[in-house]
């Protein structure tokens, strides 16, 4: 069989060539908007000034200083863990038990989990404003303990009470997307080992801890990460409902840059506090990817 005669190969005929021109746009947008604000944003924090080239003079490690002898800036970090942790470990229970459940065959399932999900798109703007009404001394809330005999809380111009609410709006917020991941992982998990646990005798409580945990450790990282990052950057809630008060209880880190950078206009302190921020993250996310690699 005659084949084709080849008079020149072209460069785009080149696998490496072909690729790097396929990842073109995507690296160009990346390093524009990823990489440049967060190289751009180290440089701010060694700076201190005006929010332009000319107004701003180096001063090394001055800001990060500032960070470490503010007692503002250690309240806002202990307000961070609390916040996340209190956010995170609700967000992944109730989801986790609402999956299980709704995986089953049961009468208006589809109805359910359109239910649950919807406060995941709802704007966090909207159900910010939906909680100050509710929170509010003379809100729905408090109507409702005066009804039974339970005098009124102050939630939202209390130390004590005010975290509970973002609390709950945050936990609240991620329920809809964290139950559709877990039932994504649930499915992937092969029903002949339900089938065998049962024929060994198994009860429920059995199956869930040998089968549906250990199944579903890749969701439960991934749902962790995201659930934590989400809690991290929280902003809105706190911008529209509590505005960081009372006494500074609610100032959460980004709410905290935001004043520093916008309000105090700052911008070399906000951004060694930003860059606090962003390590934080991503020491985070790698214990949490080490781990899940430990238990493979």
């Amino acid at each position: 069989m005659l084949r084709p005669k080849v008079y020149g190969k072209s460069w785009l005929d080149n696998d490496a060539i072909a690729a790097w021109i396929f990842l073109a746009p995507a690296l160009i947008l990346l390093c524009v908007f990823v990489l440049w604000p967060i190289a751009y944003l180290f440089y701010l924090s060694f700076t201190a000034g005006n929010f332009t080239q000319a107004g701003t003079r180096w001063v090394g490690l001055r800001n990060y200083w500032r960070l470490i002898v503010t007692p503002d800036f250690w309240q806002v970090v202990a307000n961070t863990a609390y916040f996340t942790v209190a956010t995170v470990i609700p967000s992944l229970v109730v989801p986790l038990g609402l999956a299980v459940l709704l995986n089953r065959s049961l009468k208006w399932r589809g109805i359910l989990r359109t239910a649950y999900f919807i406060p995941s798109i709802t704007s966090l703007v909207a159900v910010g404003l939906g909680f100050r009404w509710l929170f509010q001394t003379d809100g729905p809330v408090n109507g409702f303990l005066n009804a039974i005999g339970i005098q009124p809380i102050p939630w939202l111009s209390s130390t004590t009470w005010a975290m509970p609410v973002l609390i709950l709006l945050s936990s609240w917020k991620q329920i809809g997307f964290n139950m559709v991941v877990f039932l994504a992982g649930l499915q992937a998990i092969p029903q002949q080992l339900y089938e065998a646990a049962e024929l060994d005798g198994a009860n429920s409580w059995q199956q869930f801890w040998h089968i549906t945990l250990p199944g579903l450790r890749p969701t439960l990282v991934f749902a962790t990460v995201t659930a934590a990052i989400f809690t991290l950057r929280s902003f809105e809630q706190v911008y529209v409902i509590t505005g960081g008060g009372p006494l500074n209880s609610t100032n959460l880190l980004v709410y905290y840059i935001y004043d520093q950078a916008f309000g105090q206009f700052d911008f070399g302190y906000a951004a060694a506090a930003a860059t606090v921020l962003l390590v934080l993250t991503l020491l985070l996310i790698y214990l949490q990817l080490r781990s899940w690699g430990e238990e493979r």
